[in-house]
Order: structure tokens, then C-alpha cells, then sequence
């Protein structure tokens, strides 16, 4: 009997756990061949939207896992009219290479799904939501059980201690998380970078550098990012 193909697939690649941990559900499970990885990127800055990562930490990561990137460009600004026009031409270049459906490891935001679908739905893509509605706590277990390794380098300085940024994301950290922080930090207190996980050919070796405060016009508060360097 011969074998089921898989069907083509993208996935948005934020280098943080949440989509490390759909990537490993999606390999484990079988259907899917995902042929590259989405990653947001500001066009002046070279690093990672919301993230603050250098793009070649990113690149490392692709390396690693064996999976080419699709880089989509954005504004610095927030600009929302740019980015879905950004958004859509990924989506335009998905379908010339035969990939109608792209994964992500959003949990239980239901107003960033719904307008995730839409932009899907003018494209005629299907989204694919691994981890959706899951209970955060048991996420977190498992991205800890599954061996993905993975540090904190942004923390919103209105829900965790700048001190947060460079801790590993552990078990330790879930136990001294405040009860008003997620546990997946899903409501934006927290994001991470993954360094290694079961998929990795090698571990990515990472150097940790300045923490740098980030204020935005839309927010009152502070974001620390701690900026990660290869190490050489």
C-alpha cells in the first residue's frame, strides 16, 4: 500500500515556543510537510516583530531545523494597511509554490483568530491551529516535557521584573509566575526564544547582551528586550 502524501503547508515562525510547539505537533502527527517558515521581520531594524530577535538568530534556527525561510517584511510603525498588504503577497507567493494552508501557534485569542481567517479566506488558504483552546498550564508542561529549550527575551515591564528577561523557560519560572501572568504569556507579558528543541540538528549557541527598554505610542508601559548574539 503505498503511503499518503502529505499535503504542502507554511508556518507563521515567531522563534518563540508557541510555534516551536506546533512545529512538533505538526511533525509528529503526519499530515502536513511544512516547506518554510514565515517570519515577520522589521524592514529597518533586521530583527523579529514583537520579538526583538536578530535576524540571525532566526536564520540559526531555520538552519537547525532543516527548513528555508519566507521572510515577510514590515514597517517598524504600525501600520495595519501595510502589513495585510505584506500579509497577502506571502500568501499570493504560498500559492505559486502549491502551499494552501499555513499553521500557528495561536492558543485562545479569539479576536487575532478571527482576523487571522479573514486574511486567510481572501487568500482561499486554510488555517491550521495546533494548540487552539488547549489549557495554557498544560502547554507550558509540555513545551518544558518535549525538551524545547527556550529563554525569555521580552517581558512587559507592567506584568514581570525586567529581571525576567535571560530566564530559561522552565519549571521553575511556571512556579514563580504571578497568577495574573499566563502561563504561555498568550496576552503578551512574556515571549521567547527557542535555542534548541527535538527537531534541531544542533543546539543554537547564544550569548546574552543589553537589556533594552522599549516604549510604544499605542502603550503606556515599557517592554525590556534582551538582545541575544551568536556566540562565536
Amino acid at each position: 500500500m503505498s503511503q499518503a502524501k502529505l499535503i504542502p503547508a507554511a508556518i507563521f515562525w515567531s522563534g518563540g515556543k508557541d510555534s516551536a510547539l506546533a512545529l512538533w505537533r505538526i511533525m509528529q502527527q503526519g499530515d502536513y510537510q511544512v516547506q518554510c517558515l514565515i517570519i515577520t521581520i522589521s524592514e529597518s531594524l533586521g530583527r523579529v516583530s514583537m520579538h526583538g530577535v536578530r535576524k540571525e538568530l532566526m536564520e540559526s534556527q531555520a538552519a537547525a531545523i532543516g527548513i528555508p525561510i519566507k521572510w515577510m517584511p514590515v514597517a517598524t510603525a504600525l501600520d495595519n494597511s501595510a502589513y495585510e498588504r505584506s500579509l497577502l503577497e506571502v500568501f499570493d507567493w504560498l500559492k505559486t509554490e502549491g502551499i494552501n494552508h499555513v499553521i500557528y501557534g495561536d492558543i485562545f485569542l479569539e479576536d487575532l483568530r478571527q482576523y487571522r481567517d479573514g486574511l486567510l479566506n481572501q487568500a482561499y488558504i486554510k488555517g491550521i491551529y495546533p494548540l487552539w483552546k488547549e489549557p495554557t498550564d498544560q502547554l507550558a508542561q509540555e513545551v518544558i516535557n518535549s525538551d524545547i529549550q527556550t529563554i525569555l527575551v521580552c517581558v512587559d515591564s507592567s506584568k514581570l521584573p525586567e529581571s525576567c528577561a535571560g530566564l530559561l523557560f522552565d519549571k521553575g519560572l511556571l512556579a514563580d509566575l504571578p497568577e495574573t501572568v499566563d502561563p504561555c504569556g498568550e496576552n503578551g507579558e512574556f515571549h521567547t526564544f527557542v535555542f534548541d528543541a527535538p527537531y534541531f540538528s544542533k543546539p543554537i549557541a547564544i550569548v546574552k547582551g543589553e537589556l533594552v527598554a522599549q516604549t510604544y505610542a499605542d502603550s503606556k508601559h515599557a517592554f525590556w528586550f534582551l538582545d541575544l548574539t551568536l556566540a562565536k
